[in-house]
């Protein structure tokens, strides 16, 4: 870290006259200006000689907005290069170019692209020069446009994105400038890229300390140059302010490091139950000229890893309940949407989750913000391997030379999330029995705290005894655990004095909507890969009774964890199912069985024992459905809170009181299948909590279209996701309906793509049609950039069509 001092400078503090100027000014000149470049790119997939040239034609290329994902287009098959783990979708190499202007007033200035994510090996030119290379595909970079613009005139970026040579990940990558693009133009003095780093400290619920550390480009002389922050409550008012005025520097181009504390009084906290922010507008003036403001979101809270209590918040004890998810959107692929992002956050928060894993990489800068804004506890996590590889060819072919530079990158962009409270610099690495380690862990991890003391660090570690040579190393905080979940008991035996985070937790394996009898007994699949444990269908059980042999099932694991106070917390694999890796790895598969919510977003069985078992809120939920052969005996499961028992009748007749003892955490029932109604009523000392029914289907009649939000907004890029219910003439879902829906679309919003949930089906989501898997079906809509109506509709061959108008603003 430079001071002030060693640039040559000298820092004086202002005086309250000066600090009431700073809080008073008005910017009088045009100062950073940060515009969305996703638009109107043209994209060509296949290779293209000389396509940085300025003089080639690309008038026949597909124009389109970012992000983009092309392989989500793509056709499956288990012959792409990626194969099934990789998601079996094609890769390739893509080529992106926009043709754009800069205003001839911004000569003077400094002009940037930044690219939040691209996947994978990127060249850009600009103008046909070339700025730069990046290996990694989750990587946020910036380039500097400055030196090769025709201001006034047209210019010409282009973007090279190479994903051919696979396999290069162990699950679905996707392919392309799949995050957002921005331009961003400052004055020659100004703030840098991710040029703030917040911190808070003495943190009580009478005061905080809010500490400013300010990174300046170009530092210049320049008489009467001030910086000034101003700290905003979640309602606009400011509430602090601290300032200061510098010397001149000895020459221009140096980078200079300026700091200051803000006190906070009455702080309210950022916690998971209430993620209250602040906002810390940072200016940069020079007399009464504004040359720079940068925002950060500021958070307040403290927290501590315990040896023996483990975690609390801002003095409070409690568990970290989290999950792991890989960085798709489903069908929607990896190109990146907020609001997509935003209904799962949604989903795991209804659920009782308060944490997220960003397996195994950086994530999406949108996925922060929303933690942030959600509640959300996030262990960042940086690489998959190091050195030695896990996919042919991953990222290992760049670690030595890269993985300064990225890991650099990404918590200086990362660290003033206040959701951020775990870095993580590796999964599974395989040198965990290797010596190496012993070199690279410490590498790394004095990387992360030259840039951030505030958060621990660890690694998600399959091997967790003592011979691990990254713990050995010395160089990690938290001792992370991926499963080897019978072994937590005797965490303090293997490691005294040590803190303890179950990086990686349970690997349950689930198709919705699919029972096999009986339940209550644990079944694991071979280790075998060419013997899965699969039925016909390449279907699994939705009771929460099958495991891996690394893993566990989701009862068995979460037993474990809430029994005792030094396990500090737990991150689920996974909280949504993802392409690729489709454990046990048998195609026709495409998508992983993991999560505790489909691919499509709709929720298995197991979701609501973590509600019953995570959250307050009244939870009944019983299962499977009531459509069987007649005379087949059915096991009844029921997971429930807030009661003392659940009482089951079938067809008006009681079978009978359950109550959990001990540490169940489901009651069951073993009922001879008749049609009809199946009834579950809850009590707590004697009163009804609640009741739920399941009724026997007829035949597929209607369909239904329920959409989660009818109002959208006309920006290009909110989306509305539409379930499809296949009904019988009564209203119930019909469970085992599998009909071909088509939907139509008119107005000012277009079908993004269309799921059902089912881990084998190789349908297109790029399509406007879907068959339902178990009853169920999705579209989703997205807006244009007109305000209107949106009219959906859905007709299947025999069953009565539904349409729904949605409304775009």
């Amino acid at each position: 870290m430079s001071s002030i001092k060693s640039q040559g400078a000298k820092v004086y503090k202002c005086t309250m006259l000066a600090i009431l100027m700073l809080a008073t000014l008005k910017p009088f000149a045009q100062t950073r200006q940060k515009l969305d470049f996703d638009k109107s790119w043209r994209f060509n997939l296949g290779a293209v000689e000389s396509g940085e040239k300025v003089t080639l034609n690309d008038s026949k290329w597909r124009v389109l907005n970012l992000p983009h994902d092309w392989s989500i287009e793509g056709t499956f098959s288990k012959d792409n290069p990626a194969t099934p783990e990789g998601g079996a979708l094609p890769g390739g190499i893509g080529w992106y170019r926009k043709t754009f202007t800069v205003p001839a007033a911004s000569k003077g200035k400094l002009v940037y692209i930044d690219f939040d994510g691209v996947y994978q090996k990127s060249d850009v030119w600009i103008n046909g020069h070339h700025l730069g290379f990046r290996p990694n595909g989750y990587i946020s970079f910036r380039y500097e446009l400055t030196p090769y613009l025709n201001f006034g005139g047209n210019n010409v970026i282009a973007v090279k994105v190479d994903n051919s040579v696979q396999p290069n990940s162990r699950w679905y990558s996707g392919s392309g400038i799949y995050r957002h693009v921005w331009l961003v133009t400052t004055n020659k003095t100004a703030i840098d890229h991710w040029g703030t780093y917040v911190t808070t400290t003495n943190v009580s619920n009478a005061s905080a300390k809010v500490n400013v550390q300010v990174q300046l480009h170009n530092y210049q002389k320049a008489p009467g140059l001030m910086i000034s922050t101003k700290l905003y409550d979640a309602a606009g008012k400011p509430v602090s302010l601290a300032g200061e005025a510098l010397s001149a520097a000895k020459s221009k181009d140096t980078a200079l490091t300026v700091a200051h504390t803000l006190t906070v009084k009455n702080p309210v906290l950022w916690s998971v139950d209430k993620p209250y922010l602040y906002k810390a507008v940072t200016q940069l003036i020079e007399g009464k000229t504004v040359l720079d403001e940068y925002t950060t979101t500021v958070g307040i809270r403290y927290f501590n890893f315990d040896a023996d209590k483990g975690f609390s918040l801002n003095g409070k004890p409690m568990k970290i309940l989290g999950v792991c998810d890989h960085h798709d959107l489903g069908s929607l692929g990896a190109a990146v949407n907020t609001r997509a992002l935003e209904r799962q956050l949604q989903m795991l928060k209804a659920m009782g989750c308060n944490g997220i894993r960003t397996s195994h990489n950086p994530p999406a800068p949108e996925l922060l913000d929303l933690c942030d804004k959600m509640g959300f506890i996030v262990m960042d996590e940086a690489f998959d391997c190091w050195e030695w590889k896990k996919a042919t060819y991953d990222y290992h072919l760049y670690f030595k030379e890269w993985h300064k530079r990225d890991l650099e990158d990404q918590v200086k962009r990362d660290r003033n999330h206040p959701s951020i409270m775990i870095w993580s610099i590796g999964n599974e690495i395989p040198q965990q029995a290797d010596s190496s380690a012993l070199r690279i862990a410490p590498e790394l991890a004095a990387i992360v705290h030259s840039l951030d003391k505030t958060r621990p660090l660890t690694t998600a570690n399959d091997r967790p005894d003592t011979t691990n040579k990254i713990v050995k190393s010395g160089a990690i905080d938290l001792i992370g655990y991926n499963y080897h979940q019978f072994d937590y008991a005797k965490f303090h035996d293997r490691y005294p004095g040590k803190k303890f985070i179950a990086t990686e937790t349970t690997s349950g394996l689930e198709t919705r909507g699919y029972y096999e009898m009986p339940s209550d007994s644990i079944r694991v699949w071979p280790t075998s890969y060419d013997k899965p444990f699969l039925r016909e269908g390449n279907n699994v059980s939705a009771y929460d009774n099958t495991r891996p042999p690394w893993g566990s099932t989701h009862e068995m694991t979460w037993k474990v964890m809430k029994k005792y106070d030094f396990l500090s917390g737990m991150f689920i694999w996974t909280g949504f199912d993802y392409l690729g890796e489709p454990t046990p790895y048998s195609w026709p598969s495409r998508s992983s069985y993991f999560g505790i919510i489909d691919l499509a977003g709709f929720p298995k069985d197991v979701y609501y024992m973590y509600q019953s078992e995570w959250t307050n809120k009244p939870v009944l939920h019983i299962f499977p459905h009531w459509n069987w052969e007649p005379g087949k005996m059915i096991d009844i499961w029921a997971y429930y809170n807030n009661a003392d028992e659940v009482e089951l009748y079938l067809n008006g007749k009681s079978l009978g009181i359950q109550k959990k003892t001990g540490d169940d955490l489901h009651v069951m029932w073993r009922v001879k299948y008749e049609p009809g109604t199946l009834k579950a009523v809850s009590r707590k000392n004697g009163k009804t909590v609640l009741t739920r029914e399941i009724h026997t289907a007829g035949a597929p009649a209607k369909i239904e279209l329920i959409a989660d939000r009818s109002q959208i907004k006309a920006d290009g890029k909110d989306l509305s996701f539409i379930t499809v219910k296949i009904l019988d003439k009564d209203g119930n879902v019909v469970p085992d309906a599998d009909n071909k829906v088509n939907f139509k679309i008119n107005g000012e919003g277009f079908i993004a793509s269309v799921d059902n949930g089912d881990p084998v089906s190789h349908d297109p989501f790029k399509a406007d049609y879907r068959k339902a898997f178990h009853g169920l079906a999705l579209a989703i809509v997205q807006a244009k950039e007109k305000a209107g109506t949106i009219t959906l509709t859905a007709s299947a061959d025999g069953l009565q069509g539904s349409t729904l108008v949605l409304k775009s603003r």
